[in-house]
């Protein structure tokens, strides 16, 4: 079940074009958007990747920005589909040769 489907109603922004990008999407916020969306996710969003951004950071320094973000976006993606953390970052790792994807 989505996590919009009936208790929260489901923004949907409009874009300038496919992939907006800063600062862009920082001015479009700024303007469209006068308070939080959905303040009541802001914690539990925030403590469920907090361990995945300290790891990120920590990968940085080994391997690359690009690389760490790719994975920890790719963890973070298999958690948000119910993964469980543990299990995403196994597949993420298990996904990579030599650091490399």
């Amino acid at each position: 079940m989505p996590l919009y489907h009936n208790h929260l109603s489901y923004y949907q922004p409009q874009y300038s074009s496919q992939f907006p990008q800063y600062p862009e999407s920082e001015i479009w916020a700024d303007q469209q958007i006068k308070q939080p969306l959905y303040p009541h996710l802001k914690s539990q969003a925030l403590n469920i990747i907090a361990p995945f951004v300290k790891y990120g950071l920590e990968e940085a320094k080994e391997t690359s920005y690009v690389h760490a973000l790719q994975e920890v976006a790719a963890m973070t993606y298999l958690v948000g589909k119910g993964m469980d953390p543990q299990t995403a970052y196994l597949t993420v790792e298990s996904w990579e040769i030599n650091e490399m994807f």
